[in-house]
């Protein structure tokens, strides 16, 4: 059942990454308070790692009770443990080396120097094998039911690492995929599929900057998910567009919402 969109317009880029900082510290906070734990999906790129930061210099973020927080990641590049270029290595620079998580409960996506070697696909099977085991009976599916799922919006709708017309986006069976000759670097990459993606409370897309407004307005003007991936990523109970207003600038009136901070 797709949920529709909500959209949050702010100022400029960095008043958007403090606000969905506080935000998503709010969301961990309630849910640990009425579950004794979070679940959150994490993005890379320009604006997942911006929202990273402004979380670590946000004031409240030791409400947060860092070790009852489960990460997982919506997509990787495929590329060896600590590459510069991996998400999860940009994610612990931001944030995660100064916050005491629980390792265990960390779940960084297969590098391509590990127990897997080069097999991409072998690695996205073990990630959906782990997400699988993380799932209980009350998530009614092969992944957890996410309290949180972040995404980037890259400037051709693409989401996760699933791009406009390509293989992943068209899975409808399996939850984690290796992706084969994206259009962007590095070419290998592992993803999760819009099923589990959908799989979550609540799904953000964030984007910020002249060069999403394009993709923005594509995917938020009823384009089809094959041709813009981000018009198929929604949450069960929420699906929530954070812009900036450079990114907002093409939207048409009638989506633009009626008050934005």
């Amino acid at each position: 059942m797709s949920t529709a969109p909500q959209l949050v317009v702010h100022r400029d880029k960095e008043l958007m990454a403090q606000a969905a900082a506080a935000r998503l510290i709010t969301k961990i906070v309630d849910a640990q308070a009425s579950r004794g734990y979070a679940s959150v999906v994490l993005t890379g790129g320009r604006n997942g790692n911006g929202l990273l930061a402004a979380l670590s210099s946000a004031p409240a973020r030791d409400a947060i009770d860092w070790g009852r927080l489960d990460l997982w990641w919506g997509d990787e590049r495929f590329l060896p443990e600590g590459d510069p270029e991996r998400n999860v290595t940009q994610a612990r620079e931001a944030l995660l080396d100064s916050v005491p998580l629980d390792p265990h409960r960390v779940h960084a996506m297969p590098a391509s120097d590990g127990p897997y070697g080069k097999d991409a696909d072998a690695a996205a099977a073990a990630y959906a094998a782990e997400l699988a085991k993380a799932s209980g009976p009350e998530n009614h599916g092969p992944v957890p039911t996410f309290d949180v799922l972040m995404l980037g919006v890259g400037p051709d709708t693409h989401v996760a690492s699933l791009f406009p017309e390509l293989p992943a986006v068209r899975e409808t069976e399996r939850m984690v995929v290796g992706v084969h000759g994206a259009p962007k670097p590095p070419p290998t990459r592992i993803s999760l599929t819009l099923p589990a993606i959908r799989a979550a409370r609540e799904v953000w897309l964030l984007a910020a900057g002249e060069d999403k407004a394009k993709a923005a307005t594509i995917a938020l003007s009823g384009a089809g998910e094959i041709q813009a991936p981000a018009a198929g990523a929604y949450g069960r109970s929420r699906t929530l567009w954070l812009l900036d207003a450079a990114a907002a600038s093409q939207l048409p009136r009638s989506l633009y919402p009626p008050a934005s901070p």
